[in-house]
């Protein structure tokens, strides 16, 4: 068996390969090409087969993530939606939650819904929140509704009627309606995407779902194209953003589901090592080109949420964005990548981020024609970086662009030296991400100090040793391969899918029966939607419930022990909920009833996958090339670090910092009084001094 995952970033595409026979592993890492992302995947597969002497018809399995979905979403180049609705919820995007995210900005905004108000139409039915027809479907006003959308020129339909999360009768046909009129234009049901109540977010989900359906489509057509022209005959699964992966058809009719897939899949990647070197809690760090992204993970998971927002008005400003209800891996993300470019403002300070160079043109160093200075641009003007080995010495970087960048744009305008801008981007970046992180970490209940560092990307390493200082983290491990570590997430990913059903009850009214209904009914719909190579005996089912106090606004998302039977499962609601609850917020309410608001299952089943750990070190040596004068962040002045090897290093061997430890995918950096040794997995494992 061989499994090739692939990973679209913001600068770069990774590939990880894995034969699963012994264990042997082939990466590649190269430019994104953002005009067609596929273009790319296919220069990967073609290297990689080409130097295996063979073609893309021995990969049993391709894994791949890819931005495209959500940039689409933030670029607005998705299809043009027409949305259905009840009437008298035509507004129901602009009205939103009716609340401000800030309460003192005069001149507030909020992101533009994805359907303009003359693509919303409003139909004659109405449901009970019951699931009871209150009105029956008027279907002349469904075919007139349909026909002033074609007219109109609509690419995509979103159906979203009041309460078809308990009865979708009447979606069901609106979309039959429209599959008669237009059989050519996809249609999304909110019944299919999101039955949970909350109609902003039910809405919104859906909508961005019809919105981004075309462009998805025509992405995984190309791609499927490309890669069968080079041989591939296998299987194509796709990146989640909840951590697991689904197929290709999937993807197709719920673009949603994979948002947020690179980040997801390098989570997964940094708790596979976690695991391997007994860390049970740990944050993990992944640093590319164009952001930054921190997700903690305990005891090997990567924490989850169904509460998500994208396409901010104001970065970090909770509510400025649109929100979706589906299952995600729960990180922050940042504009901080190695593209991220650093201006001088108005008044005479230092800004990084959150614009990139991306891939074109890239930072001044690639010699593509980018001019602004980045932060790769600092850290190969540290000394961090060896201008002639990155990527392996195929790509070379050129130093006196760097500092022609830097000099002219920011030493020169604040007065200070190349060596000084430089440092101060490479300083600035990090206290950004170290503020991100505390605040992440505290909304969990968590203090960083607990965690260790598990930082990857191409970037990632570099500036893992400074932030977790400032984290006051004690503890960094950089996986093998850190560079690709996502694409490496993606092959060791399990095959999931999440279902969720909303039924309003008082946690003393639910019953054992009507627990085993929405079980089953939710079982049965994991069944349908799993790739069909899944064996079903196989699948591994976790329930949680979303719970509150009566009169409260908010859910509380409680899980269920392993084995609980329907006949315990409401005293092991409450205790779950009350362990969720007291760690949040530090205190229960005993004496307050406890209502239900929603059922959840996530059904998965985990791959087959050898150790690939291990990077066949030496059995003795360092693996010291040299030295080189860097600026070490620790003691604030230029001094020689050690270069080694990090193929050339044997396990168990313990090298003292000042350090610089490079591989052809990132350069770890390990400033002084650190203490760095590679385990028996092939991760470095990096004691800091306090």
């Amino acid at each position: 068996m061989i499994t090739l995952g692939s990973d679209i970033g913001g600068t770069f595409t990774d590939f990880v390969e894995v034969d699963e026979s012994n264990g042997h592993v082939e990466v590649y890492k190269c430019l994104t090409t953002p005009g067609d992302p596929s273009q790319a995947i296919e220069e990967g597969v073609k290297t990689l087969t080409s130097r295996q002497g063979r073609t893309a018809a021995a990969i049993d399995v391709m894994v791949h993530g890819t931005t495209l979905v959500i940039n689409a979403v933030i670029e607005r180049k998705g299809a043009k939606t027409g949305l259905i609705t009840t009437r008298g919820f035509r507004d129901v995007l602009e009205i939103g939650r009716e609340k401000r995210f800030d309460a003192y900005d005069l001149q507030i905004e909020f992101p533009e819904p994805l359907v303009s108000r003359d693509m919303r139409m409003e139909i004659d039915e109405r449901m009970h929140a019951t699931g009871v027809v209150l009105t029956p479907l008027d279907e002349s006003s469904v075919c007139a509704a349909v026909r002033k959308l074609i007219d109109s020129g609509c690419e995509s339909f979103a159906v979203c009627l009041l309460h078809s999360y308990r009865n979708p009768v009447h979606e069901r046909r609106v979309r039959e309606v429209i599959q008669q009129m237009a059989p050519a234009i996809p249609v999304t049901l909110s019944s299919d995407v999101l039955p949970e109540m909350k109609e902003y977010e039910r809405t919104t989900t859906t909508t961005l779902n019809a919105y981004t359906k075309p462009v998805t489509s025509s992405y995984l057509t190309r791609l499927e194209q490309r890669v069968k022209e080079r041989g591939f005959t296998g299987e194509l699964l796709m990146m989640q953003s909840s951590g697991g992966i689904n197929s290709v058809a999937f993807a197709r009719e719920f673009p949603i589901q994979i948002i947020e897939s690179g980040p997801a899949a390098g989570t997964l990647g940094a708790a596979y090592f976690a695991q391997l070197a007994n860390l049970d809690k740990v944050l993990a760090f992944d640093m590319g080109g164009t952001t930054a992204k921190l997700a903690l993970v305990e005891d090997g998971r990567a924490t989850r949420t169904n509460d998500f927002e994208v396409a901010h008005v104001h970065r970090f400003k909770r509510g400025s964005g649109i929100p979706l209800r589906i299952s995600v891996v729960d990180l922050i993300e940042i504009g901080a990548g190695g593209g991220s470019i650093a201006r001088r403002t108005p008044v005479g300070t230092l800004q990084v981020g959150p614009e990139s160079s991306s891939a074109v043109p890239g930072p001044a160093c690639y010699g593509q024609g980018g001019t602004d200075p980045t932060v790769s641009d600092a850290d190969l003007v540290l000394g961090y970086l060896d201008a002639d080995h990155f990527l392996g010495g195929r790509m070379k970087l050129d130093k006196s662009a760097a500092e022609s960048a830097i000099r002219l744009a920011l030493a020169e305008p604040l007065g200070i030296t190349t060596e000084e801008a430089a440092f101060g981007v490479h300083a600035i970046v990090n206290e950004n991400m170290a503020s991100a992180a505390k605040g992440y970490v505290s909304e969990k209940g968590e203090n960083p100090k607990s965690c260790a560092l598990v930082a990857f990307g191409g970037a990632g390493p570099v500036h893992a040793c400074d932030l977790a200082a400032r984290l006051g983290i004690e503890t960094v491990l950089i996986p093998p391969r850190a560079g690709v570590a996502a694409a490496f997430g993606m092959i060791v990913a399990p095959v999931t899918y999440d279902a969720v059903r909303s039924r309003r009850t008082l946690l003393d009214k639910l019953t054992p029966g009507i627990i085993e209904e929405i079980q089953h009914e939710m079982r049965r719909e994991c069944a349908e939607r799993l790739p069909r190579t899944v064996n079903p005996a196989e699948l591994a089912y976790e329930y949680s419930v979303d719970m509150r106090y009566v009169g409260q606004g908010y859910d509380v998302n409680a899980a269920l022990p392993q084995g609980t039977s329907s006949a315990n499962a409401v005293a092991a609601m409450r205790a779950s909920f009350e362990r969720t609850y007291l760690k949040l917020y530090g205190r229960i309410f005993a004496d307050l009833p406890l209502e239900v608001m929603t059922f959840r299952l996530s059904a998965s089943a985990k791959r087959r996958v050898v150790d690939s750990g291990s990077v066949g070190s030496p059995e003795h040596g360092d693996g010291k090339t040299g030295t080189r004068r860097a600026f070490c962040p620790r003691k604030r002045t230029w001094i020689d670090f050690t270069v080694h090897s990090r193929a050339a290093i044997a396990a168990g061997v313990k090298i003292s910092g000042p350090a610089i430890v490079e591989e052809n995918e990132s350069t770890t950096v390990v400033p002084s009084g650190g203490e760095v040794c590679a385990d028996a997995h092939g991760s470095l494992i990096i004691k800091l001094a306090r």
